[in-house]
């Protein structure tokens, strides 16, 4: 068995968008999760499997930004995404994620239905690895902390820079100055989301199965 990721999350407020910004989520989603394994279900909520750990938080926060960076209906709340991180093991090969079993698949099923109203991001590995979960928990509250404060425009920005695209194209991309997107960038956090996405890699170099 190898350590392996799976990511279970649901849409906040997905009613709230127009049809138009549901297909738009819906292809950046594809867009975002190309290359992985991943299953829809109940329409807003889905779980992606991930070879690699070490991608699971930024592949996370992409879907977050997909989602925040769309403006709801007039006076709607903003549109978020609710995400579980599983580390554990797994047996290879898999054949659907709903009827798939192993460690990771426990974790982020049973860490999201413990999550809190108001919390968007969690992250779980074995029991054995008490001190890196107590790290994991410290730094998903703190990037929780970051994503709430986004508006749907600071959103926008970061989710190009987590595209791993520069400021000058972002700003090409957003029709924005690029003073305008530097103002985003800093306001939003990037250098400490940054920092925080360094740390989650190595962490998960220190989780045993």
């Amino acid at each position: 068995m190898a350590l392996r990721a799976v990511i279970t999350a649901d849409i906040v407020n997905s009613t709230k968008l127009s049809k138009g910004n549901q297909k738009k989520l819906m292809a950046l989603l594809a867009s975002v999760l190309e290359g992985n394994k991943y299953e829809f279900y109940r329409g807003d909520s889905f779980q992606v499997f991930l070879k690699s750990p070490e991608d699971a938080l930024l592949i996370a926060l992409k879907i977050r930004v997909a989602a925040m960076k769309l403006p709801a209906e007039t006076s709607a709340p903003m549109i978020d995404v609710k995400l579980s991180i599983g580390i554990g093991a797994i047996t290879l090969p898999l054949k659907t994620l709903k009827t798939a079993t192993g460690e990771a698949f426990v974790l982020s099923g049973r860490a999201f239905d413990q999550m809190k109203a108001s919390q968007r991001l969690i992250i779980r590995c074995g029991e054995k690895n008490n001190v890196v979960n107590l790290g994991l928990k410290v730094l998903s509250e703190f990037m929780d902390y970051l994503f709430n404060r986004l508006t749907y425009k600071q959103a926008a920005v970061v989710f190009e820079l987590l595209m791993n695209r520069t400021q000058v194209d972002a700003a090409k991309r957003l029709k924005k100055s690029q003073a305008t997107i530097n103002k985003h960038t800093q306001s939003a956090g990037w250098p400490e989301i940054e920092s925080l996405l360094n740390e989650y890699r190595q962490f998960t170099q220190s989780i045993e199965l």
